[in-house]
């Protein structure tokens, strides 16, 4: 399929703008060039900061109904052109065009729960008699809006991500400046046209396409930036917190996700739910399966299942409906997988099956034998590669998940409730699937981790606590 070469703008404060320097977006699939963005500079990002100002003045005093009209108008904008939005996410990025549907279905989701949460920015009163001598003083407090939320987005959802800083920025009266991925900017471009489309004021919303060197630093270190909410890597989240200053963070920092499947498990749901879970997106997933440790008993009829499965995955192009996995961001990403592959087996590690790379595309990866210190055992893989461990009990298989830092989500599959139970308790991560997967979430529900997997949580309602403080009044009457 040949692509016309866009030329994109990007959207500073309200007003679509162009720039004499850009960056080519190709399509990782066939490194074909699909558009031009601006390079925006170190000025871009200042401007957008200065605008910002004023647009968190405007963005606090904006009535809470209008703020639930602009986002269920932004959400309807997106409904009307599913498919285009789709098609973006799929050629810019690694996603299937069946990936890429689900990413557009939530990230509608994503805004209509933002317009809800709006309704619920609601304070509390406080008993101040409860300490003696305050008999005559009462007050409650009110949640309000930081002011600029600087907001940085990864490729791997580069809609629907871009979506949860967004939706509960405007939902609690805050401005917000997006730093989209360098690869994947037009997805957020999109969404920036669907709030324009729906009558967000000037100011409120900028998306700058550029590299991080050159305006990332800039929007961190900005002292009227009041919070970073960023998604993406443990070594460049540890870089902002150490940049940022004295302002709020937000971090989702990626995670080497375990599962644990139990003798009593039912092994066809559980080989279903983890082989999508550990190739969805080509492995790029923060919540994709990356280890799993079965119990002896049923190791070998797991293992023979899942590899089976596993063949069975086709790859090819995106835009086919019957491809399950594109290829990976770039033939870099692939290259720097395929290596941790290469140096696992060459530490003991069994190629079960998959290993093979073109270009950008790897197979779907099984790995038996890895021994516990590996790289690829420790660290975050974020491509299509699972590992299955065969393990004596669910003590063991605790264990072993937790000696890693990271702790995103985990799954559990068994039917035994008290296994369940301590497993919930015992896993130092911020989720538990169980008989899920560790890659399933919605929307509404706390997102985040424990140890290097991140800070605060997301999720709309609990995105729009981090967005706000709480201001407390008293009357002495």
């Amino acid at each position: 399929m040949k692509v016309r070469v866009a030329q994109r703008k990007m959207f500073l404060a309200g007003k679509w703008v162009t720039r004499d320097q850009t960056i080519t977006v190709t399509n990782p699939e066939n490194n074909e060039a699909i558009a031009t963005v601006p390079a925006a500079t170190k000025e871009d990002m200042l401007e957008a900061v200065q605008a910002a100002k004023k647009g968190a003045v405007v963005s606090a005093k904006l009535p809470v109904f209008k703020r639930i009209e602009i986002i269920q108008r932004a959400a309807d904008f997106i409904e009307e052109q599913q498919e285009d939005f789709a098609v973006t996410i799929a050629l810019e990025g690694s996603k299937t065009i069946r990936e890429a549907r689900k990413e557009v279905a939530r990230c509608i989701q994503t805004l209509r729960i933002s317009a809800e949460e709006g309704r619920r920015l609601e304070g509390k009163t406080i008993p101040f008699d409860q300490s003696n001598g305050n008999e005559n003083r009462l007050g409650y407090y009110s949640l309000f809006p930081i002011g600029i939320i600087g907001a940085i987005t990864p490729f791997n959802d580069p809609l629907n991500l871009v979506a949860h800083k967004i939706g509960p920025a405007v939902a609690s009266g805050n401005a917000i400046i997006v730093k989209p991925a360098t690869v994947t900017p037009l997805s957020a471009l999109k969404l920036a046209e669907a709030f324009s489309q729906a009558g967000l004021p000037d100011g409120i919303l900028s998306v700058i396409t550029g590299r991080g060197a050159e305006v990332g630093d800039t929007l961190v270190t900005h002292p009227d930036v009041r919070m970073i909410s960023f998604t993406g890597g443990l070594e460049t989240g540890t870089e902002i917190a150490k940049k940022a200053g004295l302002k709020k963070l937000s971090m989702e920092l990626g995670s080497n996700s375990p599962v644990i499947v139990l003798n009593d498990a039912n092994l066809n749901q559980a080989v279903d739910s983890t082989v999508s879970g550990a190739f969805w997106a080509a492995g790029q997933n923060c919540l994709g399966v990356q280890r799993i440790y079965v119990e002896k008993d049923v190791y070998e009829e797991f293992t023979a299942q899942f590899i089976e499965q596993t063949k069975a995955y086709r790859k090819g192009s995106k835009l086919f409906d019957s491809t399950d996995m594109g290829p990976l961001i770039n033939e870099r990403e692939a290259v720097r997988v395929e290596s941790l592959i290469k140096e696992a087996v060459k530490q003991g590690a069994t190629l079960a099956c998959g290993g093979n790379r073109e270009g950008a595309y790897l197979e779907p990866t099984v790995l038996t034998n890895v021994p516990p210190n590996a790289t690829i055992a420790k660290e975050e893989i974020f491509g299509p590669v699972v590992l299955l461990f065969a393990v004596d009990s669910l003590q063991e298989a605790i264990e072993r998940s937790n000696d890693v830092n990271y702790g995103l989500q985990a799954g559990i599959f068994t039917n035994h409730i008290q296994a369940a139970f301590e497993a919930i308790q015992s896993l130092d991560v911020g989720g538990v699937m169980v008989n899920d997967s560790s890659d399933f979430r919605i929307d509404s529900m706390p997102f985040g981790g424990v140890k290097g997997s991140g800070l605060g949580r997301e999720g709309v309602k609990y995105a729009i606590q981090e967005m706000t403080e709480p201001k407390v009044v008293c009357f002495n009457l």
